[in-house]
């Protein structure tokens, strides 16, 4: 048996697995954010470790298979800060991604040194490296006592294994990773004040990085070596789930944020898009993606304007496709990543009139939402990537007008996976799977079967591809005015 774990920012889900990948049983338990200002969001690291104890628990009462796990993954929430001191105690709460207090600092990285050039990305307000520079300024006490820095995933690893490693995909949105060599790059991390003795020991996520101590092994129940693998960040997991690792393979997500997601064979970064170019959790691959960071938010915007649900605002749609809307809704809700990276603007509707109803304003967010995405994926097809083979998963895939409108907007089919077990819980799993056995991971990580295919609705291609030159004109004329 094997255990995958998956750290997000709401919760943790743990996903016991048996040797050919096949799913046995879950559990989840739900973990807290911190807000203390505007714009802060934060965890306590001793939270997760309980959540995931908590987890482990409600696993081992529900199956007695537990006690035969003998490999675990960790997929975590990518950027987070976590500090420890030299005798590897916690500093202060986990700065995590959605965090935007250090966008001055970012902005002053970016000019320091050859960030784009070597870690193939923006440094975003979000990655890790700006995080750590606002803490130089703003509380010198605590940095001075920074002996090694961890990202969620990597914090959970030290967990288990009481060593300090991190995997290649993690790492990667640091911004002190060149992601080329897949190693720390000495001089981005002195651009950032930082040093290497600072970071943990870098693994592939499909090698082991260790071992579970025997302490928990104990307190688990379990037998024998129990191997810890390196691990990913959760989109490098959920690509592992989906079976996402070659060429012409992608997934686009419509989760709380959006995302458009290609593996890749080669390293060929576009920094300057805002595509983010990462390595993939197994060797010699990485992953380029376009990120909206409000997709199904939006529409659950909408529904705490309306004090409609969801579902009761899609739902008179049906499933016909209609033509693109006269009404446009720029999907900006908390800044955006691609392609603008810019953080201050903030969405709006145009085009509103006396008569528009919900239905009208519904279909726009969904619009909006769908050009978003279609603004990602030209972004890491500029690249070069191809996208001939796209899964669409998240929970806004629960609607079929959705569906089809992201199909008709990327001008691609998109597949919709039968089962529900194909996320990043999954994808660590089965990272566990080859650190612990060394099977190959084309040879685990297989795609999941899908039980529809979307085709683009040819008839109305030419008038979305109109409204989306017309949304793409919008964004100038909406920053003008904020």
């Amino acid at each position: 048996m094997f255990l995958g774990i998956d750290l997000g920012t709401s919760g943790i889900r743990v996903l016991l697995v048996n040797a050919e990948g096949r799913a046995i049983t879950s559990a989840e338990v739900a973990t807290k954010v911190s807000h203390p200002h505007l714009g802060w969001s934060e965890q306590d690291p001793s939270t997760w470790v309980a959540a995931l104890e908590k987890a482990v628990a409600k696993l081992k009462s529900s199956t007695s298979a537990f006690a035969q796990v003998k490999g675990i993954g960790v997929s975590g929430q990518m950027h987070g800060a976590t500090l420890l001191d030299s005798r590897d105690q916690v500093i202060r709460p986990c700065i995590l991604w959605n965090d935007t207090r250090s966008h001055v600092e970012a902005a002053e990285l970016e000019s320091a040194a050859n960030f784009r050039d070597i870690s193939g990305n923006i440094v975003f307000p979000g990655f890790t490296a700006p995080k750590l520079e606002w803490l130089r300024k703003n509380e010198p006490n605590n940095y001075s006592r920074i002996a090694k820095v961890l990202l969620p995933a990597a914090f959970l690893n030290f967990y288990l294994t009481r060593d300090h490693v991190a995997d290649m995909s993690d790492s990667s949105g640091t911004s002190w990773l060149d992601t080329r060599k897949r190693a720390w790059s000495l001089d981005l991390l002195a651009a950032g004040n930082m040093r290497e003795d600072q970071m943990p020991r870098l693994v592939e996520g499909s090698e082991p990085a260790g071992k579970l101590c025997s302490e928990l092994s104990q307190k688990w129940g379990l037998s024998g070596d129990v191997i810890i693998a390196g691990g990913a960040g959760d989109n490098a997991a959920a690509a592992c789930g989906t079976g996402v690792l070659a060429e012409g393979q992608g997934f686009v997500s419509l989760g709380t944020s959006g995302v458009v997601l290609a593996a890749r064979d080669e390293y060929r970064p576009n920094a300057d898009s805002a595509v983010h170019t990462f390595c993939h959790a197994i060797p010699n691959c990485w992953y380029q993606m376009g990120v909206m960071l409000s997709a199904t938010d939006s529409i659950n915007w909408l529904s705490s304007i309306t004090g409609k649900t969801p579902r009761q605002l899609t739902k008179p749609l049906g499933d016909t496709l209609q033509a693109a809307g006269r009404i446009r809704f720029l999907p900006y809700l908390s800044g955006e990543r691609t392609p603008y990276n810019d953080a201050a603007i903030r969405g709006a509707f145009m085009g509103l009139g006396s008569e528009t109803s919900t239905e009208d304003m519904t279909r726009a967010v969904l619009e909006g939402v769908a050009f978003g995405l279609r603004d990602s994926a030209e972004a890491v097809k500029a690249t070069g990537a191809k996208l001939e083979h796209m899964l669409a998963i998240g929970g806004g895939t629960a609607s079929r007008y959705w569906v089809k409108l992201l199909a008709t907007v990327l001008g691609t089919p998109l597949y919709l996976p039968k089962s529900s077990e194909f996320g990043a819980a999954l994808g660590a799993a089965r990272l566990a799977i080859c650190a612990t056995t060394g099977v190959a991971a084309r040879d685990i990580m297989s795609s999941p079967a899908t039980f529809d295919c979307v085709a683009p609705e040819a008839s109305l291609i030419e008038t979305y591809d109109q409204a989306y030159v017309a949304f793409r004109a919008s964004y100038p004329r909406i920053k003008d005015i904020q």
